[in-house]
């Protein structure tokens, strides 16, 4: 079995594609909920051979169950926001240095040393609850940065203003993190022209805005900050790495995740590569949990394993529900 810190040794697609399987097996074998699930499609792993056939487990089961492959006591667990009336996902963690690694050797690969950032954090909504996964990575990524004026931000948008333009004029190598309707405040009410600062979205209105579409978000994100690209993180309660994008919509993972589209009418059909389907994520930092999800995210895969996020499921449109009831 590979060990828990070893697949951040991962270093090519072979040794990717060992490692899965790897996993899959040890899940099917100490992961009570995902080995009956995997039952239930008949797909134990002796029919096995390629990633593209392990079984992804449908995200709405983190709501509903205790996802977990061994039986230590969790050291943290992580939330959903949800919706009103709405059922929340509850992520299991057995080992938090799993999650600080993947979260800073990931950051790393495409934006080097978190310790040569000021790290200003722009997200009310999560700040507001307990258990966000996103919270705990930005707070630790703050403190990792040793910059005395990193920190979070609520309310104080003309605060946060003013050390923004002061921090970027003296050349500070900044990076501003922020859900997507406070970063529409922030330009409403403040206009920028940045040019040592990094804009990354980590999506989503949470009910405070309509809805737009990635292209109309970062276009007016664009204008309002003065900088040519926004950047965006693609993360979820119920994984433990992240994916980055650095404009464009295009994300790529870290070494030690990838991400398959699947049929929308065929759960089980991978799709090739520039077809539009639902998002399937391998993370095997999830060693302990399940490392692959169905998530009820849109997009398609490109050529070089890089994928774009285009939206969700209608709940009309998910097929196989019936297996929720496992």
């Amino acid at each position: 079995m590979i060990g828990e810190h070893k697949i951040f040794e991962i270093a090519s697609k072979t040794e990717f594609e060992t490692a899965s399987l790897d996993v899959f097996r040890h899940q099917y074998r100490h992961n009570k909920v995902y080995r009956e699930f995997c039952d239930y499609l008949r797909m134990a792993p002796p029919k096995v051979n390629q990633r593209s056939e392990i079984p992804f487990l449908p995200i709405g089961f983190f709501k509903t169950k205790r996802i977990l492959s061994n039986t230590r006591a969790p050291e943290m667990v992580f939330t959903s926001s949800g919706t009103t009336g709405s059922s929340t996902s509850m992520h299991f963690v057995t080992d938090m240095g799993t999650y600080r690694r993947s979260y800073k050797q990931a950051f790393e690969q495409f934006y080097g040393p978190i310790e040569g950032y000021c790290v200003l954090a722009l997200l009310p909504s999560y700040l507001e609850r307990k258990g966000s996964s996103l919270i705990f990575m930005v707070d630790d990524l703050i403190e990792k940065s040793k910059h005395p004026d990193s920190g979070f931000y609520l309310d104080d948008l003309e605060g946060l203003s003013l050390k923004l333009q002061r921090l970027d004029a003296q050349g500070t190598t900044v990076l501003l993190i922020g859900v997507s309707f406070a970063l529409l405040d922030l330009v409403e009410n403040h206009s920028f022209k940045l040019r040592n600062t990094t804009i990354m979205e980590t999506g989503g209105m949470k009910g405070r805005r309509k809805e737009l579409i990635r292209e109309e978000l970062h276009a007016i994100l664009q204008k309002g900050f003065g900088v040519d690209r926004i950047h965006s993180e693609y993360g979820m309660t119920e994984l433990l790495s992240q994916a980055y994008s650095k404009g464009n919509g295009i994300f790529h993972t870290p070494l030690w995740m990838d991400v398959l589209i699947r049929d929308t009418e065929d759960p089980m059909k991978i799709l090739d590569k520039g077809q539009t389907g639902g998002i399937n994520i391998i993370d095997l930092a999830n060693i302990n949990s399940c490392s692959f999800i169905a998530t009820q995210d849109l997009g398609k895969r490109y050529e070089d394993g890089s994928f774009e996020v285009l939206g969700r499921f209608d709940h009309s449109d998910i097929r196989g529900c019936n297996l929720m009831v496992l």
